[in-house]
C-alpha cells in the first residue's frame, strides 16, 4: 500500500481526515484480484453491465427455487451460496463490471491499478475541501456531500457503460485498460460515500 498526502491532526482529521492512499487493497475490494466465477452463469443471465435490478432479483429467486432442499437434495446449501454471492456481485454495479471486465479478459485492480490522468491531485484536493467543510458544515455540508459523490458515482456508471456498449466481439487491449483505469477512479469515489455516512467506522477508513 502506498501512502500519498498528509495526515491532519485536528479532530475533524482525525475523525474524517486526509489521508489519500493509493490503495491496491481497497482497489481489489472493488476490483476482486484474480479471477471471480461467471456470476452471470450462475444467476443465467447475459453478461451484460446494462442489466437492472429486477432481472437480476427475478433470475435470483427463479434459481433458488430450484436450489430448495427437496428439488436439489445434499447440494442445496452450496448452491444458494453461490447464487447470494452472484446477486451481490451483479446487483452492485461496481463490481458487475469489475466480474464482466474479468470475464472479458481485462485485468484486475490488483493486476493494473493505473488511474486517469491528474486523477490523483484531483482526489487529495476533493478530500481537503471535505474535511474542511465538514469542519464548518456538520450535517448541511455532510449531505451536500454526499450528493456530490452520488453524482460522481452516476457518472461513473455512464461512462462505463458507455465504454463497455463499444466493445466488440474481440475487445482489444486498450478498450479494457480504459474500462480498468475508469474503475480504479470509481472505487475511489465508492470509498468516499462509504466514509461519509456518518455511522461509518473511522478504523476501516483511508481518512481515519
Amino acid at each position: 500500500m502506498t501512502e500519498l498526502g498528509v495526515r491532519h491532526s485536528g479532530p475533524i482529521g482525525r475523525r474524517f481526515g486526509l489521508r489519500l492512499v493509493a490503495m491496491s487493497d481497497s482497489l481489489e475490494q472493488g476490483g476482486h484480484a484474480g479471477r471471480a466465477a461467471d456470476a452471470f452463469a450462475v444467476l443465467g443471465l447475459d453478461r451484460r453491465f446494462d442489466l437492472d435490478e429486477a432481472s437480476i432479483e427475478a433470475a435470483f429467486l427463479q434459481r433458488v427455487a430450484r436450489a430448495h432442499p427437496d428439488l436439489a437434495g445434499e447440494d442445496a446449501s452450496l448452491d444458494a451460496a453461490a447464487l447470494t454471492e452472484a446477486r451481490a456481485e451483479l446487483t452492485d454495479p461496481e463490481r458487475r463490471a469489475s466480474v464482466l471486465l474479468g470475464l472479458l479478459g481485462g485485468a484486475s485492480a490488483s493486476e493494473d491499478d493505473s488511474l486517469p490522468d491528474g486523477f490523483l491531485m484531483e482526489i487529495m484536493e476533493l478530500r481537503a475541501e471535505v474535511e474542511e467543510d465538514l469542519g464548518r458544515g456538520g450535517d448541511a455540508a455532510r449531505e451536500r456531500w454526499e450528493s456530490f459523490a452520488n453524482e460522481r458515482r452516476a457518472a461513473h456508471i455512464r461512462t462505463v457503460g458507455s465504454l463497455f456498449s463499444a466493445l466488440g466481439d474481440e475487445p482489444g487491449a486498450d478498450a479494457l485498460k480504459a474500462l480498468r483505469t475508469e474503475l480504479n477512479a470509481w472505487r475511489y469515489t465508492e470509498r468516499l460515500i462509504e466514509q461519509l455516512d456518518p455511522m461509518y467506522d473511522p478504523g476501516r477508513a483511508d481518512f481515519a
